[in-house]
């Protein structure tokens, strides 16, 4: 299969899911149907609640549920030995079918219960109790993504030190990124000033903005004084995001993510101008999976399709850390009701083209790694960046290096948004845990010990120093766990969604099938990861790694199991409540 045919018909695919299930799951759900005005305007508060035009949202949006995760999970997917054809199928299948309709269904049902999260959107239609156990889960969740995107950043900016003495020409690519990261927090604070204090067109601005993308660049590219070592960069990741978690998303969040988006819309032009030209060949990928002789000869222990593969391919697919972003941020700052198909929907979609993309990438730079061992890409960084560049110059040449370090710089700009945003929903859920707001509390209304919990800048703390500490000490200990647990957060958010369409009358159909196959999925997966650490375990020698996944495989099962019993007895009634009628 060429690489070329094989994006052409993931866009066609995706532009028909967008065009018409996109379009009749509006009309199945009432979306825009009674034209009322959305929490960002009824709301709004400057700091939280505030509406954004279309496209800032989606930036935004977009750059916030990428992440790292189209990129690194195909690339994963890719190295257990998936082949080329399953892992496209799961991202067609799944993106359409499952991660479109959980996250457009997370900012939907969010918007119509006043921007609150998932865990409100549970209590409201399930109970108390079911929202306090998702909100446990999905906080800690968001602690583990805090601690690795602080982790990537800061080894993204770090520089490298050999026996306490800086290697400044093996440093100097992220010094580089690290100093147009800063530049960029700059321009988007003056843009954000102009735009939303100055009264500057969006399209004026965006244009400037555009000019000033292009000269911070320039200025970081030649200009990079700053060498820190990556620990030095994880405590000013970690004063970073305590303070842009905390400042009202007009100054930081919503110009960053609008001007980020620029970087994606680059970076996806790059990559398919990267395909068009080099259209690789996709054999140096198997189609399914790979074969035992294959997998003997490569010395790789074949890994099954099922279920690890749907806990691999999560962002490019379904990723339950959507629905947190959807229904934490994105709902807060929704301008109309009718923008949430293409921003939701559509940005779903979009990570699946950039997930394709990804598994070209892989394959030429599979197909470069045999051919030239001693200059191999290793790492999903230079897999994709090295990928992408070297199809557009093969040389290697001085254009391959400026579009290697463009792409490294937009995949750190994923990592840093999103983990400002993470961080911002860390908070959400904190202060949320300790309202019950079926009695009308708010953090503003609550007296004693939750006032102190539920004060905003107290949550922010006591989120961004469990995230720092943990990316300091060996998160990737137990990030393994992470797929599973960010897949059952999928379920549980479909789940949430399902029970809420159920009570106000609404077609709730198409969430059940991926509902049941994910929960399947996240149990099977916890399990088989489960038995894995206990073996390693038993075998002596392990350190806090094993056992915290362990104790935490057993938890996530049960806690999957309660809230899926309650989720399934709440659809259960519904049913009968409908027939009756």
């Amino acid at each position: 299969m060429n690489g070329l045919v094989l994006l052409i018909i993931g866009l066609a695919v995706l532009l028909c899911g967008y065009i018409f299930y996109g379009r009749w799951l509006c009309k199945q759900w009432g979306v825009g149907e009674n034209n009322e005005a959305t929490p960002a305007h009824t709301m709004e508060d400057g700091v939280d609640y505030v509406p954004a035009k279309a496209p800032i949202l989606m930036g935004h949006h977009f750059s916030s549920i990428a992440g790292a995760g189209p990129i690194t999970g195909p690339i994963s997917a890719a190295g257990l030995g998936f082949g080329w054809l399953a892992c496209t199928l799961w991202i067609l299948i799944g993106g359409i079918f499952f991660g479109g309709v959980h996250d457009f269904g997370a900012l939907f049902a969010s918007v119509r219960h006043g921007g609150k999260s998932i865990g409100e959107i549970i209590s409201a239609n399930m109970s108390l109790r079911a929202k306090r156990l998702f909100i446990i889960f999905s906080y800690l969740t968001l602690i583990l993504v805090v601690a690795a995107f602080a982790s990537i950043v800061a080894g993204t900016f770090g520089a490298t030190y050999v026996d306490g003495v800086l290697d400044k020409a093996a440093s100097t690519a992220n010094a580089q990124v690290a100093m147009v990261s800063l530049l960029f927090i700059v321009i988007a604070i003056i843009f954000g000033y102009f735009v939303y204090r100055r009264g500057v067109s969006v399209g004026i601005a965006s244009v400037v903005g555009v000019f000033a993308i292009a000269a911070i660049i320039f200025v970081g590219l030649n200009f990079h004084p700053i060498y820190l070592s990556t620990t030095a960069w994880m405590w000013i990741c970690g004063a970073y995001i305590l303070v842009a978690s905390v400042t009202p998303v007009w100054i930081l969040l919503q110009p960053r993510d609008y001007l980020s988006s620029f970087l994606l819309y680059a970076m996806l032009a790059l990559a398919i101008l990267g395909v068009i030209i080099g259209h690789p060949s996709m054999d140096s990928l198997p189609v399914f999976q790979i074969s035992a002789e294959a997998a003997a000869a490569k010395n790789m222990t074949i890994t099954p399709v099922f279920p690890v593969l749907f806990t691999t391919i999560a962002c490019g697919a379904i990723s339950g850390f959507h629905s947190l972003v959807a229904s934490g941020t994105t709902s807060k700052q929704l301008d109309k009701e009718t923008d949430a198909k293409p921003i939701a929907y559509g940005g779903m979609l979009i990570e699946c083209v950039l997930a394709i993309l990804t598994l070209v990438a892989v394959a030429y730079a599979y197909k470069w790694n045999a051919a030239n061992p001693d200059a191999a890409l290793k790492g999903a960084t230079a897999i994709f960046g090295g990928g992408i560049a070297g199809m557009i110059d093969p040389s290697r040449g001085t254009v391959y290096h400026v579009l290697y370090t463009l792409l490294v710089l937009t995949y750190s700009t994923f990592c840093l948004t999103s983990l400002d945003t993470a961080t911002r929903m860390g908070r959400f859920m904190f202060q949320e845990f300790w309202i019950d707001g079926s009695k009308g509390e708010t953090p503003e209304n609550v007296t004693g010990f939750k006032k102190v919990m539920a004060n905003p800048y107290v949550a922010t703390v006591i989120t961004v120093v469990l995230g720092i500490m943990l990316g300091l000490n060996g998160y990737q200990k137990i990030w393994a766990l992470f797929g599973s647990a960010n897949q059952l957060l999928a379920a549980l958010a479909l789940l949430a969604v399902a029970t809420w369409l159920g009570n106000v009358g609404k077609n709730n159909k198409m969430f059940l099938i991926p509902m049941a196959f994910m929960l399947v999925v996240t149990i099977c997966s916890l399990i088989i990861n489960t038995k894995t650490q206990i073996g390693l375990i038993t075998k002596g020698g392990a350190d806090w790694g094993p056992y915290v996944q362990a104790i935490l495989g057993v938890l996530l099962v049960i806690l999957a199991v309660v809230l899926a019993v309650e989720g399934i007895s709440t659809l259960s009634k519904q049913a009968k409540a409908k027939a009756a009628k």
